[in-house]
C-alpha cells in the first residue's frame, strides 16, 4: 500500500475487529516498523508488551469500563446521547493487545538531543506507535488506542516497573469492515477540519498568501 494511502485509510479501530489469528510474522513486521522509528539520540526508549492472555485483558477492560462510566456521567445530556453510541475499545474482540512503554533511562545519561527537552524520549515512543499504525494498515490490520484508564493501574497488572512510563495501550486485529470516515465523525461526535485552518506563516496567526492557502484547501491525499 502506498504510504499516502495508508495514512488516509488509517483508523483508530474500536468496532470492527475480528479475533481471527494474525501470523506471528505479521506482528513481528509491525513491531519492527515501530522499532525503525526515529528516536532522540538513537536511544530506542520503547518496549512492546504483547498481551494475548484473556484474563489479563479482562482486568484491563474492567478498568476501562469504570472510567467510561465516569466520563459518561461528566457529560452534558446532549453529549451523553452521542457518547452512548460510541464504542471506546476492542480489548476482548481484537486478536492481541500491545502495551508500549518508554524507558527514559535507556542509554542515558548522555543522550544526544535530549538535554534540554526530556520529553523527546516520549515523543520518540509515539513516533514508533505511528509507524506501527501505518504498517498495520498496510497489512489490512486495525489498531485502536485505548486511553480510558489510570496508567499506573495498568502498569500494576502488567508488572511494569515504576520508573517506566506506559505511553499507549493498543488493540490489534483484522478488520471485518472498512469505513471511509472515523467512527467519531460517523457518529457526529467531532469532525475533521480543513488543514488550511491550522497553518500560519513565519509567526503565530499570520496566514500564508492566498495562492498557498488555495493550494492547501484543494489538496487531497
Amino acid at each position: 500500500m502506498d504510504i499516502y494511502d495508508a495514512i488516509k485509510k488509517r483508523r483508530d479501530v474500536r468496532s470492527w475487529f475480528s479475533n481471527e489469528k494474525i501470523p506471528d510474522e505479521t506482528i513481528s513486521k509491525i513491531l519492527l516498523a515501530g522499532h525503525y522509528a526515529p528516536s532522540v539520540g538513537l536511544s530506542e526508549p520503547w518496549n512492546f508488551i504483547i498481551i494475548k492472555d484473556i484474563n489479563t485483558r479482562k482486568k484491563i477492560k474492567e478498568l476501562v469500563d469504570k472510567k467510561r462510566s465516569e466520563f459518561y456521567n461528566s457529560l452534558p445530556e446532549d453529549k451523553k446521547e452521542k457518547f452512548e453510541k460510541i464504542k471506546i475499545e476492542g480489548i476482548i474482540e481484537s486478536y492481541a493487545n500491545i502495551a508500549v512503554t518508554c524507558d527514559f533511562n535507556r542509554k542515558s545519561p548522555n543522550i544526544l538531543g535530549r538535554t534540554f527537552i526530556k520529553e523527546t524520549s516520549e515523543y520518540s515512543t509515539v513516533l514508533a506507535i505511528e509507524n506501527m499504525w501505518l504498517a498495520a494498515r498496510s497489512e489490512n490490520i486495525g489498531i485502536g488506542w485505548v486511553s480510558f484508564f489510570n496508567p499506573e493501574d495498568v502498569k500494576k497488572i502488567l508488572n511494569v516497573p515504576d520508573e517506566i512510563k506506559l505511553v499507549a495501550y493498543l488493540t490489534l486485529g483484522k478488520l471485518t469492515e472498512y469505513h471511509n470516515k472515523s467512527e467519531l465523525e460517523e457518529k457526529h461526535w467531532e469532525k475533521r477540519h480543513n488543514l488550511s485552518e491550522y497553518i500560519f506563516m513565519d509567526k503565530w496567526n499570520n496566514k500564508p498568501d492566498d495562492n498557498f492557502m488555495n493550494i492547501i484547501k484543494n489538496s487531497m491525499l
